[in-house]
């Protein structure tokens, strides 16, 4: 019922956004003698406002076009090289004429760049793609919004997300890198200990974990002691709603992206409003700079993925409630999921300090479910004055993180381990 009663007020609210948009264009028109006083400029900018408040907001372009790599600028092409109807992954493809001309003429390390599956489309990992395309050959998994496809393709379950991390892998051949971030951090580390146990060719060279509740017990969060405090008949009760018509999954069960974004909003409801009141502000003032640094963000953190039912459930249940996979007790299509079976995959774990959605701690505790791996294989990083989103994203990423994730699997890549 929650689900067609968030439809309708979205299109009972049209003719007020069809409104603001008229008056907003009337505002702002050059033509317009009075767009250059307060008044002018101040009914554009809440026009403009209540337009984007109110206007929904579909899965943005990635927009990567080209990558600087060295003084060249390479041209990209995004392909998507492998696909089922819950997700595909997309390859970023670098014109190889603009990598010979940037002195590239051999091939990088491939890196599975594993975005999670909790709410927001894949791209909003953009700019870590952006960091690793100079030196890797960079594919992400693109998950599909769950709303969008038809009853008759079936479940799509936390061991279905395992078996499609597998079935990715082997795609990129022998020995590929993967780098899972935030929630992919338990089907990862599984998928990458069932390829170990069957000496999988495809197995991982490396897995970095970036900000992942591997062990959600530890460093416990808002987020975290929500899902502990709440029983797992309140999640089904409260958090699942169907899906109405016209919409491709019309009738299945889903954990709506629109609740999820609403949580995380409220867990920083007034950093949002001083946001947008800045955003007000910056167009009475008329800078454009600041107005379209809003604009970047929100395009990107509105726009919002539904996850099925079972997933949902699955991931509250294994991961934040009974913490399988740190017990040692997840079983995968009847096998016990054994991480201490890792002998020869690289480990990198990367947290932040200020991390309020994956607390210091839970990421870290890979390095204890992988007993039998050598310690030089392995290793952690805490990046100083970063919460979640910089343990991936922005200044500190590009300039502290990353560099020490591309030198740790080149390391770790036995194709490449000889040039360090």
């Amino acid at each position: 019922m929650l689900y067609a009663l968030h439809e309708a007020a979205y299109y009972a609210s049209s003719p007020l956004r069809e409104a603001a948009r008229v008056a907003r264009d009337f505002w702002g028109s050059p033509l317009n003698p009075v767009s250059a006083t307060d008044l002018g400029r101040r009914m554009h900018a809440g026009a403009d406002l209540f337009t984007n408040i109110t206007r929904r907001y579909g899965k943005p372009a990635w927009n990567i076009n080209t990558v600087k790599v060295g003084q060249v600028d390479v041209r990209v092409r995004p392909t998507v090289v492998w696909e089922s109807p819950w997700a595909r992954v997309v390859q970023f493809d670098r014109d190889m004429a603009d990598m010979r001309r940037a002195g590239k003429f051999s091939l990088d390390p491939a890196v599975l760049i594993v975005a999670p599956l909790s709410g927001h489309y894949a791209t909003l990992l953009r700019g870590t793609v952006e960091a690793f395309l100079p030196d890797h050959a960079v594919f992400i998994v693109d998950w599909t919004n769950a709303r969008e496809v038809s009853m008759l393709e079936g479940r799509f379950d936390f061991h279905d997300y395992i078996d499609h991390i597998i079935q990715m892998l082997a795609v990129l051949g022998p020995r590929p890198n993967v780098v899972a971030v935030c929630q992919p951090g338990p089907p990862v580390l599984a998928a990458a200990a069932l390829m170990a146990e069957d000496n999988h060719p495809s197995r991982p060279a490396s897995m970095t974990f970036m900000g992942s509740p591997i062990d959600a017990r530890l460093s416990p969060t808002v987020t975290n002691n929500l899902a502990e405090e709440k029983p797992f008949t309140w999640f089904q009760s409260n958090m699942i709603y169907t899906v109405p018509p016209p919409y491709v999954g019309a009738g299945r069960r889903v954990y709506p992206g629109f609740v999820q974004l609403a949580s995380f909003m409220s867990m920083n409801a007034q950093k949002h409003q001083d946001a947008h009141r800045r955003y007000f502000q910056d167009l009475v003032k008329g800078d454009g700079d600041g107005a379209d640094k809003h604009l970047e963000f929100y395009d990107e953190y509105l726009s919002v993925l539904d996850l099925t039912e079972e997933f949902y459930l699955q991931t509250i249940d294994i991961v934040f409630q009974q913490h399988l996979l740190p017990k040692g007790e997840l079983m995968h299509h009847g096998r016990r999921v054994r991480p201490d079976l890792i002998t020869d995959i690289g480990l990198m774990t990367v947290e932040g300090e200020n991390d309020d959605i994956s607390g210091i701690g839970q990421t870290q505790a890979a390095h204890g479910l992988t007993p039998n791996l050598p310690a030089e294989m392995k290793t952690d990083y805490v990046q100083p004055g970063v919460g979640h989103y910089g343990v991936f994203n922005g200044r500190r990423f590009r300039e502290e993180i990353y560099p020490r994730v591309r030198s740790f699997i080149r390391k770790s890549d036995p194709n490449f381990g000889d040039e360090i």
